[in-house]
């Protein structure tokens, strides 16, 4: 069943008119005999939009009682189980009841189109939710219910529903929006000009960049030469905390700035960890940036800012966006942090964007005890000159200072710095500030002084104490440290392991993004999946990625990690610990996995492309042995009158019965030209001769078939036109197949006409007539083989013109697609590649225009 078809109209404020546009579209279509019904559709009591439902058919809603109140919701079976032809669905962004079918209305909306219904819908411009923060900022007001952008990115016309603020505010005075009593408040809160103008600009913004989208698929489509040289790639660093919402949200609206733009969030987990990183922020993050049409990736990597610049460069990113520090002022002493990193290491290739949010500046906690895993060289250093030159300073200042402390003051602070010294660098630095520190307090401290000597026996008793304690706060520090960085790496692969659950759910197949998902993954130069036969074949590579060093054998990869007997995936780049090769295998078994998917497919795309030529060669028979014999009997039936010896024929008779005998032959004809045309397009055994050829030249002799083509045919092909490189014996059959079948449906007072214009490196044929039409959803049907659209008589033909026409078309490098002509009709679309050297300037639909007005 064809998906649905979504119209959605995009409002720029509240009351500009978007459920009246839509109501009024419903009463077009349904004077048309289209089957429209009002799914749901809130009128707020204004008047005019009420008169705008009467004579629409309104699908009961669903009442649904929540906390002893009831409310009334769409009922989406009952929409279903009417099955109309289109349904109108107002407020998308909606939220439904609880114990609804779905949670949001455009769910609702979802499964409409998925059962094959087209879909009318409504949404303002605020309700988008990449919108979301900049619309608090102009309106002060927060948008609970919001709706996906790609959704209303994903739907077939959106149509802007537009007002100028004064405008808007006179409506609003006049009290055809709100009720009386909400009018002054309203035109002096969110409906002041400003707010208006803002909105309206988001909207005019937003939908422009749709348009361009449009353009872009169409020229893409048609063979037109890229409007962009590059593609806006926007990085942003995640950390798992709650500032990632708005990172994200900000870097979509500057990827909507620039034509084709692209998000692509990252989160790095190095082998220490990141701060803060909550595994139930990231997912919702992650969920956010695919509502938006991001992607999100997981790189692990033990120095962040390298990391993300690493993964930036890898994807040829234009721009990164990382939010502010959520460090303290005094937490800076430790390093510049990573906002700060990534900006000066970036280099002119790469913006870098620090963007604000509320979490800025608030603290991330103790960076040793958030972190605690493994340690960096600043930490480190920073250990021993706790350890080692904090007890010697202390040591001076105690022996210059007459302070009187006694020695168990002192020892306890020999004993602070020691721990200092465990929890910045570790076990090292803090058993060397045990060792040092006793013997300073056994030299300078402990009667008799300056001897290595101690008199009094507590005194020994307490240096013990001291050591024995500054080793077991070292070694207790270290044990963290360490059980913390083997929770983190758990973590990584716990959340990379995921990620290959995932995707085998969805059932992911392209083995160069799993492959590509590794490089980024482990940071590597280029990834390889090999494979070989048997032991002494040579080892053949099933899929690569990344060209700076390719590897042909395992034993020449920096990393191996053997697949069963006789595969290996192979990485270059840097070598691995022991660590990251179990979650590597996971990845090396993942891709077998992919690899086996990937050729069941292409062994069931075999035997499907087998079961399709079975039912042609069926076809074929079945045309021989009825669409055939209706011309042979023709013909003999012709043949037997004129050889009987029993009757006398005139003159006239006798060149009726000649004449019967010709058009029988020339159908024959013709219907085996078609079956071994198609035979070879299916054999692909069609191999075209491309030469530069005038389309004045092949078009005319194309309708030589045609009966009367200068009362059936009006042509419109100008001299100017620049030549094409096609085979002309193939462009001749399908020009006249195309026509063929044009005049067969064409009303008998309209001739069909033939136009042809240049557009860039293309020149598009049109052949339009002015029949009953064909509908959007049988528009590719009509050119399969063996279809006949409609109620065309048997003898009109086995149904194979359209599909040998098509196939030919391709075969020359050109498409034929089927259009509906304006006012009623169909029109076919040929279009065919210029020759090189005859490439004409970009033109427009001059002659097209012109035509149609």
């Amino acid at each position: 069943m064809a998906r649905g078809k979504l119209r959605i109209y995009l409002g720029v404020a509240p009351g500009v008119g978007k459920t009246y546009a839509m109501l009024s579209e419903a009463h077009r279509r349904i004077e048309r005999g289209t089957d429209c019904v009002v799914a749901f559709v809130e009128h707020h009591h204004r008047p005019r939009t009420e008169v705008m439902l009467h004579g629409l058919e309104q699908v009961p809603r669903k009442e649904l009682e929540y906390r002893g109140a009831v409310f009334t919701e769409m009922d989406v079976d009952a929409v279903l189980a009417r099955h109309p032809q289109v349904a109108l669905v107002d407020e998308l962004p909606h939220t439904n009841i609880p114990g609804s079918r779905n949670a949001k209305r455009w769910q609702d909306v979802e499964e409409l189109l998925a059962a094959g219904i087209d879909a009318i819908a409504t949404v303002n411009i605020q309700h988008l939710e990449s919108l979301g923060d900049v619309v608090e900022s102009i309106t002060g007001v927060r948008q609970q219910e919001t709706v996906p952008d790609e959704v209303v990115r994903r739907a077939d016309q959106i149509e802007l529903v537009d007002m100028s603020p004064p405008a808007l505010r006179r409506r609003m005075a006049h009290g055809n929006i709100y009720k009386p009593d909400k009018v002054d408040a309203a035109l002096s809160n969110y409906f002041r000009p400003g707010n208006l103008t803002a909105l309206r600009e988001l909207a005019l913004l937003w939908v422009a960049d749709r348009v361009d989208e449009y353009l872009t698929e169409y020229r893409s489509e048609h063979r037109v030469s890229k409007i962009w040289g590059s593609r806006e790639r926007i990085v942003v660093g995640l950390t798992g905390g709650p500032e990632g919402g708005t990172l994200i949200r900000r870097a979509a609206r500057l990827a909507e700035k620039g034509a084709g733009g692209e998000v692509m969030t990252v989160h790095i987990a190095g082998s220490d960890g990141l701060t803060s990183a909550s595994p139930q922020e990231l997912a919702v993050q992650r969920a956010l940036v695919e509502d938006l049409g991001g992607t999100f990736h997981h790189v692990v990597g033990d120095d962040v800012s390298s990391a993300l610049l690493e993964f930036a460069r890898g994807v040829n990113a234009t721009q990164i966006v990382l939010g502010v520090s959520r460090r303290k002022s005094w937490q800076y002493v430790i390093g510049p942090g990573v906002g700060a990193t990534v900006a000066r290491d970036s280099g002119p290739d790469l913006d870098v964007h620090l963007i604000t949010h509320d979490e800025a500046g608030k603290g991330r906690g103790l960076p040793v005890v958030a972190r605690g895993a493994r340690l960096g060289r600043s930490r480190i250093m920073w250990g021993w000159l706790a350890g080692v030159v904090g007890p010697a300073l202390l040591t001076l200042l105690l022996t210059n200072i007459d302070a009187g402390l006694g020695l168990t003051n002192d020892m306890l602070l020999f004993l602070t710095l020691t721990v200092a010294a465990a929890l910045l660098g570790g076990l090292f630095p803090a058993l060397a500030s045990a060792a040092f520190g006793s013997m300073l307090l056994n030299w300078y401290f402990t009667q008799p002084v300056h001897r290595i000597t101690i008199a009094d026996p507590k005194n020994i008793l307490a240096l013990g104490i001291f050591v024995a304690v500054a080793v077991s706060v070292a070694s207790v520090v270290d044990l963290a440290a360490r059980r913390t960085h083997q929770a983190a790496r758990l973590r990584a692969e716990s959340e990379i392991l995921s990620f290959l659950a995932g995707s085998v759910l969805r059932g992911e197949t392209s083995l160069e993004a799993l492959l590509e998902r590794v490089r980024e993954t482990f940071a590597m130069e280029s990834v390889a999946l090999l494979e070989r036969e048997s032991d002494v074949d040579p080892w053949t590579c099933a899929g690569r990625v990344g060209l700076s060093r390719v590897v042909n054998r395992p034993e020449d990869a920096d990393v191996d990690m053997p697949v069963g007997d006789h595969m290996a995936l192979a990485l270059s780049g840097r070598v691995l610990p022991a660590e990251d090769r179990r979650v590597l295998a996971a990845f090396a078994a993942q891709a077998v996995v992919v690899l086996d998917r990937q050729r069941l497919q292409s062994k069931a795309d075999q035997a499907k492309e087998l079961a399709e030529g079975n039912r042609i060669r069926t076809a074929l028979l079945a045309a021989a042995s009825h669409d055939l014999r209706t011309p042979l009997a023709g013909i003999k039936a012709s043949v037997t009158s004129l050889r009987s010896d029993d009757v006398e024929w005139s003159e006239q008779d006798r060149a009726e019965l000649l004449e019967a005998i010709e058009e029988g032959a020339d159908r024959l004809d013709h219907l085996v030209g078609n079956l071994l045309d198609m035979s070879r397009l299916q054999t692909g055994t069609v191999n075209p001769l491309i030469r530069e050829v005038d389309l004045d030249e092949v078009i005319p002799m194309a309708l030589g078939g045609i009966p009367d083509p200068e009362m059936t045919v009006a042509l419109d092909i100008p001299e100017t036109l620049p030549m094409v490189a096609v085979d002309k014996g193939l462009l001749e059959r399908a020009v006249a197949n195309v026509v063929e079948n044009a005049v067969k449906y064409s009303a008998a007072d309209e001739p069909v006409l033939v136009l042809a214009s240049a557009h860039a490196d293309r020149v598009e044929v049109r052949v339009v007539d002015r029949g009953p039409g064909v509908p959007d959803e049988a528009k590719d049907r009509i050119f399969e083989p063996f279809q006949r659209y409609g109620d065309a008589p048997r003898g009109a033909g086995v149904g194979l013109g359209l599909a040998v026409a098509r196939g030919f078309a391709a075969a020359m490098g050109g498409t034929l697609d089927a259009e509906d002509t304006p006012g009623g009709g169909l029109t076919m679309v040929l279009t065919l590649p210029t020759a090189p050297s005859r490439r004409a300037p970009e033109s427009g639909l001059s002659a097209t225009a012109t035509f149609w007005g």
